[in-house]
């Protein structure tokens, strides 16, 4: 018998404004969230890419509903594999370690263990072959985290000068923005 969430997925597509209308639904009822997180990191589960997408919304205005959740988020990111699930959950990442470093009242609290996974995923999405978007969220995701683990910054600028040449125009006009960020450190 499918859950309520699992019933809502079930329509969810990639236009934007039927992704809203479902995120706004969770927003609505926050009892539908942890489950919402289970479905994104199960990726036998047929809504786990729309689960992804909702996450990636409900985010933008809840971001503190993960904080619970993090341990789970963080130590499961290896395990996604569709494209369609990584890129939302890559924005998702970048979002947390923005907050985690704000160092601001009613920001995301990191622990060490889910930073060091957030490292190793990052650079796995960075040097696999998924789209640019997720690259892109990686590289800043890396940058802003290299501003507290030194050996990030030049692992970062080696990857980002090798596979220049080898990359959309998105993902030049990212790897320039940092690159010149790294330069100025």
């Amino acid at each position: 018998m499918s859950s309520e969430l699992q019933r809502k997925l079930d329509y969810v597509n990639a236009s934007r404004e039927n992704r809203l209308k479902v995120a706004q639904e969770v927003l609505e009822n926050q009892s539908l969230f942890k489950e919402l997180v289970s479905i994104c990191f199960s990726p036998s589960d047929k809504n786990n890419h729309r689960a992804c997408w909702i996450l990636e919304f409900v985010s933008y205005e809840e971001l503190l509903w993960l904080q619970p959740h993090l341990d789970f988020f963080f130590s499961n990111l290896k395990n996604l594999k569709e494209e369609s699930s990584i890129r939302p959950i890559a924005k998702v990442t970048q979002l947390l370690v923005k907050s985690h470093y704000k160092k601001a009242e009613n920001c995301i609290s990191l622990s060490e263990e889910n930073l060091q996974n957030c490292i190793e995923a990052s650079f796995d999405w960075l040097i696999n072959d998924v789209k640019v978007a997720t690259k892109a969220y990686s590289i800043r995701t890396l940058y802003v985290l290299g501003n507290y683990y030194d050996w990030i910054h030049p692992e970062l600028k080696i990857i980002l000068d090798k596979d220049y040449g080898d990359h959309s125009a998105a993902y030049k006009a990212v790897a320039r923005e940092v690159l010149k960020k790294l330069e100025k450190n």
